[in-house]
C-alpha cells in the first residue's frame, strides 16, 4: 500500500505475561474505512489506545498521519477524532455549547468554533436542537452529537468505538449512513471498531479479524470469504420453466463439477464443487432453455465470523 494513513508494524502490548496485542502488521489507506472485528479481549481496544497515544506499547513500531503517536502524543490527538461507546458532556449544556467548548479546548477562537459546532450539527442531523439540554436527548441524539464533537477539530482520521451500541436498528441504519457520508465528502480515514456484523458489512471497505491479540486476516470481504470457502461445496438454486424440467435435469446430470441435484418440480438445488453458474447459464441459454431463476449462495461477514471465532480456524488460515 503507497503512503498509508495509519502503519503499524510488529507491534505488541503486554500485561506482566499476559499479550493483549501480538506482533500487530497493519495498514489503512486514506479515505479507507476499516472495520476492526473481534470478541471482546480480543485486543481491538488496546491497539485503538496505542494508535491514540493513550497507551505505550511494549514492543513496534507506529505511525499514525506520519506522527508517532509514542514520541507525539499531543500531535496525534490534534489529528485524530476519538468516539468512544460512551461520550460524556455536560447535560446542562446546550448541543452548541459543548461542541464550542470541545473546539476552543483544542485551540479553535470562539467565533470559529461557532461556525464549526452550526455547521456540524446540521450535518450530523441536529440542527433543529441546537439549543436543546444534552441531558434531554436520546441515546441516538447523543451519538450523533458525539460524532460532531470528534470532527469539530477536523481531523484526518476518525475512530469509532462499538459506535451503535444501544441504538435501535433504524438508528444504527441512519448511523451507519452517516458516516459513510462524511467520510466521502471529507475524504475521512475512518477506523471501526464494532460487535454489529451487519452494520461492518455495509459500511467497510475492508475488516481485521482479531482472535487473543492476532490479526488473524485483513481484507474487503468478499476477498476473504472467497479465500477462505474456495473449497467449499457451491449451492446454486436454479428455477425453469415447466416445459424445460427435464431437459435442464440431464444437463445437470452430464456436467463432472455438479455432485448432487435436489429437485422439487421446477426449482433444484444443486451443489457443485466449483464455479458453474457462468457455464451453467450459457449452456441453458444455448439449448434455448427459459431461466426463471439462478443463483448461487454467497458468503458473507456471518460465515467468516463463524470460521474464526467459532472454533473453524487456526491461525496459519491467513
Amino acid at each position: 500500500m503507497d503512503n498509508p494513513i495509519i502503519c503499524v508494524r510488529q507491534l505488541t502490548k503486554k500485561y506482566g505475561d499476559f499479550t493483549a496485542v501480538d506482533h500487530l502488521d497493519l495498514e489503512i489507506a486514506t479515505g479507507e474505512i476499516f472495520g476492526l472485528l473481534g470478541p471482546n479481549g480480543a485486543g481491538k481496544s488496546t491497539t485503538i489506545l496505542m494508535l491514540l497515544g493513550l497507551s505505550e506499547p511494549t514492543s513496534g513500531e507506529i505511525e499514525v498521519c506520519g506522527t508517532d503517536p509514542v514520541r507525539s502524543p499531543l500531535a496525534v490527538k490534534r489529528l485524530v477524532g476519538y468516539l468512544p461507546d460512551n461520550i460524556g458532556f455536560y447535560e446542562g449544556w446546550t448541543a452548541l455549547e459543548n461542541l464550542i467548548l470541545t473546539a476552543q479546548l483544542n485551540g479553535i477562537s470562539y467565533t470559529d468554533a461557532k461556525q464549526r459546532a452550526l455547521s456540524l450539527l446540521e450535518k450530523v442531523g441536529l440542527q433543529d436542537v441546537v439549543e436543546k439540554k444534552v441531558g434531554k436527548f436520546s441515546r441516538g441524539m447523543r451519538q450523533r452529537l458525539g460524532l460532531a464533537d470528534s470532527l469539530i477539530k477536523e481531523p484526518k482520521v476518525l475512530i469509532l468505538d462499538e459506535p451503535t451500541l444501544g441504538l435501535d436498528p433504524m438508528g444504527v441504519k441512519d448511523f451507519t449512513s452517516l458516516i459513510v457520508r462524511l467520510s466521502r465528502e471529507e475524504k475521512l480515514t475512518v477506523l471501526l471498531s464494532s460487535h454489529q456484523l451487519y452494520q461492518v458489512q455495509q459500511i467497510c471497505d475492508r475488516v481485521g479479524l482479531f482472535i487473543k491479540g492476532k490479526l488473524v486476516a485483513d481484507g474487503p470481504i468478499q476477498d476473504l470469504a472467497l479465500r477462505l470457502f474456495q473449497d467449499k461445496t457451491r449451492h446454486i438454486q436454479l428455477k425453469v420453466h415447466q416445459t424445460d424440467i427435464q431437459r435442464t435435469r440431464d444437463i445437470l446430470e452430464n456436467m463432472q463439477a455438479v455432485k448432487a441435484i435436489k429437485q422439487k418440480d421446477d426449482m433444484f438445488q444443486i451443489n457443485a464443487d466449483d464455479m458453474i453458474v457462468h457455464q451453467l447459464a450459457k449452456m441453458l441459454v444455448e439449448q434455448d432453455i427459459t431461466i426463471a431463476q439462478l443463483q448461487q449462495r454467497t458468503y458473507g461477514i456471518e460465515d467468516i465470523y463463524a470460521h474464526y471465532f467459532e472454533g473453524g480456524s487456526t491461525y496459519e488460515d491467513k
